[in-house]
């Protein structure tokens, strides 16, 4: 099995694949809305429609594993960023990062090195993984990164495929 054969449910219900994101870069994101870094949501709406022409596709999956902080039902979810950071760009439904029942997803992304050369469990809300648009996990960025961080606006330039 490959990262594109991965399953998704989406936030409105929809089933698919991380396929369905082949040939574009992904950003995932776990996301949580009560979280000291939910301001966050607004640099990834930025990067969302900055690079969309260019091949990215930030991908927000919402958790609620780390201090509750993602209590709401997905309908909750959805109006809470659209409405509180004008997010448009995907997310899928609530799901576990770390643990027994760990989302096949995350199974994957958790095998990727972090900067300083740490794999395993998911730290935090706000983590985040870049996909290559062939599906190969190309970097792991902390919590406390900033979506305009410079190295990861680097890391998005340099496997964009536009």
């Amino acid at each position: 099995m490959t990262l594109h054969d991965v399953p998704l449910v989406m936030l409105d219900g929809r089933r698919t694949t991380f396929g369905e994101f082949a040939g574009r870069a992904v950003l995932v994101v776990n996301v949580a809305s009560k979280c000291g870094f939910t301001p966050q949501y607004a640099g990834l709406e930025a990067l969302a429609e900055g690079y969309a022409d260019r091949g990215l596709t930030v991908l927000g999956v919402p958790c609620n594993q780390f201090g509750a902080q993602e209590p709401g039902s997905n309908e909750q979810i959805e109006q809470f960023c659209s409405l509180t950071y004008g997010v448009t760009f995907p997310m899928t439904d609530k799901v576990d990062v770390n643990g027994e029942d760990r989302d096949p997803l995350f199974a994957e992304l958790v095998r990727q090195p972090d900067q300083r050369g740490r794999v395993g469990d998911v730290t935090w809300n706000f983590e985040k993984w870049l996909v290559s648009p062939e599906g190969d996990v190309v970097g792991r960025f902390a919590p406390k990164t900033e979506p305009d961080d410079v190295a990861l606006v680097r890391a998005i330039e340099a496997v964009i495929p536009g």
